[in-house]
């Protein structure tokens, strides 16, 4: 298949020249004042401790919507209203290749609340206050922070 255990819980790495990326679905929850949702990733995940937007990889035959709205309701109990493409960017990690679709969500029911283990905070992407945080999110952030300049 490609892929080897390097010896790290949870971790693994592409031991093929081009690896098909993982597919990704990823909210980025933003309220009216402009902050955005980050949640921690938890141990025995790759990357534990680092901040992240919330998401999931696809199921097979999965949109990015659906993936993206079934994520979300089992990882934070809230319910999408609708959500629009932001942007897709492809990102390799020591583990694994990813093709991330961010999407931009202003509007769900329930306030979002973790539902396995993770910390949640609100943070403006201008003033982002926790680390680390995930490599491929700092485009993201970037871009975030410079529409509301």
């Amino acid at each position: 298949d490609g892929i080897r255990d390097i010896g790290v819980t949870g971790v693994q790495t592409c031991a093929l020249p081009i690896c098909t990326p993982v597919e990704v679905a990823v909210g980025v929850l933003k309220r009216n004042d402009g902050t955005v949702l980050l949640a921690r990733r938890p141990e025995g995940k790759p990357y534990a401790g680092w901040w992240e937007f919330p998401g999931g990889k696809l199921e097979v035959g999965e949109s990015v919507e659906a993936a993206l709205a079934r994520e979300l309701l089992e990882e934070l109990g809230s319910t999408i209203i609708g959500s629009e493409p932001l942007t897709m960017i492809e990102f390799s990690y020591p583990h694994a290749r990813v093709r991330l679709h961010f999407r931009c969500i202003e509007h769900w029911q329930g306030e979002p609340v973790s539902r396995e283990g993770q910390a949640l905070t609100w943070q403006h992407p201008a003033r982002i206050e926790v680390q680390p945080l995930l490599p491929a999110s700092l485009p993201v952030i970037e871009q975030l922070a410079a529409s509301s300049a």
